[in-house]
């Protein structure tokens, strides 16, 4: 079928596998050294590894490819989560995180036989019994999911931050736009993971971000620079300050900016 599917430039490709990190889908695999689309039918189309790529060494195209097949997308997330430590023996894998044996399947999280508490986010079994018995819904499984964290500095805060911390040496840096968290979903894992992590709002914070982030870039080895926004034309106010504090710095740095909309959607990557 013909269809929109990403392709990947390997002669611009540098091999810092964020790419691979970002496909949630598991379509990108690092090899030799460089990024390759191993999967065209585990490739969904929707580019989420875009924006984690500092060289832009991937794009769109519409080609002749396989269908995205959700359903061995979802196995093969269930078998890596099994091998991991997520699911439990014997219990038999029919989605994202492994089945319940002998109970109902639930998807992204693993269950275990016999009602044992392993708490979600440790060992993706079912607290307090959850699934594993069979008889609870959906509902009161999801209650009890914990979404890992990805931050890894604190202050996030522009205006608190140091501009010489010593997380910033060699670091791939995401600049977010606040609203950004709340209106994208898996914000943490997309955009937060192997970045630190610096947010503000260019329009209601009574200050000018330019100077302070330029010192950054100029102090400290700044490798990548992600910006997320949202759709509105405020919201421009911080992709203009990142890109005139990257220009201050006399510095080239990779910059991606990603455009959210109010719905959650990436609409627009550049």
């Amino acid at each position: 079928m013909i269809r929109k599917i990403i392709k990947i430039d390997e002669s611009k490709c540098n091999g810092c596998g964020a790419c691979a990190i970002a496909c949630h889908e598991g379509a990108i695999e690092m090899i030799d050294g460089v990024a390759k689309l191993t999967r065209e039918d585990y490739c969904d189309g929707l580019g989420d590894c875009l924006p984690a790529c500092p060289t832009d060494a991937i794009t769109f195209e519409e080609r002749e490819a396989l269908a995205y097949d959700e359903d061995a997308v979802l196995m093969a997330k269930a078998e890596k989560e099994i091998e991991a430590g997520y699911g439990c023996a014997g219990a038999q894998v029919h989605s994202i995180g492994g089945g319940c044996a002998g109970g109902h399947d639930h998807s992204a999280g693993g269950c275990c036989s016999g009602g044992h508490d392993h708490a979600h986010g440790a060992g993706g079994c079912c607290s307090g019994g959850g699934c594993c018995g069979g008889d609870d819904d959906w509902d009161d499984w999801e209650e009890d999911l914990v979404v890992p964290s990805e931050l890894r500095q604190w202050p996030v805060q522009i205006k608190l931050v140091p501009t010489n911390a010593p997380f910033f040496d060699r670091a791939h840096v995401l600049i977010a736009a606040d609203c950004t968290a709340y209106a994208y979903g898996n914000f943490h894992h997309d955009f937060m993971m192997d970045r630190i992590t610096l947010i503000g709002c260019t329009k209601l914070d009574d200050v000018d971000y330019t100077e302070k982030l330029a010192e950054i870039f100029t102090k400290n080895d700044i490798k990548t620079v992600v910006v997320t926004r949202m759709q509105v034309p405020c919201c421009g106010g911080m992709e203009n300050t990142v890109r005139n504090a990257i220009a201050l710095s006399g510095k080239q740095i990779p910059l991606s900016v990603v455009v959210i909309s109010s719905d959650g959607d990436i609409i627009d990557v550049r």
